[in-house]
């Protein structure tokens, strides 16, 4: 079933819980669609996926051409400037996501937020810093965004309610666009500051391989029995 702002599906009726998976730059709702049928989840964890649309924006890199992204990128460089309005507004945009699923029912504990690229980024900015607390949190092929404001709203922030949260990161190897190093580095702070994060790398391009989905099938049947 398509809204006006997702691809959504349905493993089964009755859904236990809420995936919501945010795509990378460039891309649309219907990236990651292909995905769930790949991840054979078992008959008796039915759960609605939603694949959100990025709005339409135009992209510094890009020469400035419009397309579907979470925020702008302004440089490629690490410690370059960051698109700081373009991130807490996509974060919202995910928090308004979160809202619908509670009031279709499901309850935060029963959601995972997922993202890749960009989409993980959003998807690490806003789960860390929200005062309920989400099933999983998953991260591919991404980086901690606004680093700079960590410790004072996450690890310092008494309202942040996910310090337990299991959380899937993964990257790939050989990434061209994110170098591996920008996601290891990001797994090595969050576990340094006491976050469970459960690392792979894989040898990949920025992209997503059928080893890493089946880490990510074992990861979702583990994170929502641990929620039973």
């Amino acid at each position: 079933m398509a809204t006006t702002d997702a691809v959504e599906i349905e493993t089964g009726p009755d859904a236990a819980g809420s995936v919501i998976w945010l795509h990378g730059l460039g891309a649309d709702g219907h990236d990651f669609e292909p995905i769930v049928p790949e991840l054979r989840l078992p008959d008796n964890l039915p759960l609605r996926f939603v694949f959100p649309h990025a709005p339409i924006r135009p992209v510094t890199i890009n020469g400035g051409m419009s397309m579907r992204a979470w925020y702008d990128i302004v440089s490629l460089d690490h410690d370059g400037p960051v698109d700081e309005a373009g991130i807490r507004a996509s974060a919202l945009i995910l928090e308004a996501l979160i809202a619908r699923e509670v009031e279709r029912g499901i309850d935060v504990r029963n959601i995972v937020v997922a993202g890749f690229s960009q989409g993980g980024a959003i998807a690490l900015h806003t789960v860390l810093r929200h005062p309920q607390r989400f099933a999983g949190l998953m991260a591919l092929s991404t980086w901690l965004p606004l680093r700079s404001y960590f410790d004072a709203e996450v690890v310092n922030n008494p309202d942040a309610g996910n310090r337990d949260v299991p959380i899937f990161m993964a990257h790939g190897s050989f990434d061209p666009m994110l170098p591996i190093r920008m996601g290891r580095s990001a797994a090595q702070l969050l576990t340094a500051s006491g976050f469970r994060v459960e690392w792979h790398d894989y040898p990949m391009a920025h992209a997503v391989c059928a080893a890493e989905i089946d880490d990510i099938r074992a990861w979702l049947v583990g994170v929502y029995a641990s929620s039973e």
